[in-house]
């Protein structure tokens, strides 16, 4: 079981406690999370500018999600699909992972439905996915 988390998952798992922050524990403990050094960077980025975390705050969330996933490295795509780059890149990750899902809030990439018969679908929609797992 493998799943890619975008930027905006992975943050609201960090920033505040809820679903995401339950879906992102659940993923870990199957050993299913995957990310890129993009959403790395992505994110570290967001922590600082959008939540106002420290330096020492940010460095301990991404390793902690490093030591939480695996990280894939990824290629660009062929042709551009979304009209945000940033969201192709995570796309990417998904391709380059062989995720069995997409987990995004972002209706630009949810409009998608899947990816290379990748599902993307909602934080909601796959952390019921994971508890029928068990």
């Amino acid at each position: 079981m493998k799943i890619v988390f975008d930027t905006n998952v992975l943050f609201a798992a960090f920033v505040a406690s809820g679903l995401c922050s339950e879906l992102y524990e659940t993923a870990r403990d199957l050993g299913a999370i995957r990310i890129s050094r993009f959403i790395l960077g992505e994110l570290k980025e967001k922590l600082s500018i959008k939540a106002g975390l420290t330096v020492s705050e940010i460095d301990a969330v991404l390793a902690m999600i490093r030591r939480d996933s695996e990280t894939v490295e990824i290629e660009p795509l062929d042709e551009p699909v979304c009209r945000d780059s940033d969201d192709d890149l995570i796309l990417a990750t998904g391709h380059a992972a062989q995720a069995d899902c997409i987990t995004t809030a972002d209706k630009d990439l949810l409009v998608l439905k899947s990816f290379h018969d990748i599902p993307i679908v909602t934080p909601r929609q796959c952390l019921e996915w994971l508890q029928r797992q068990d």
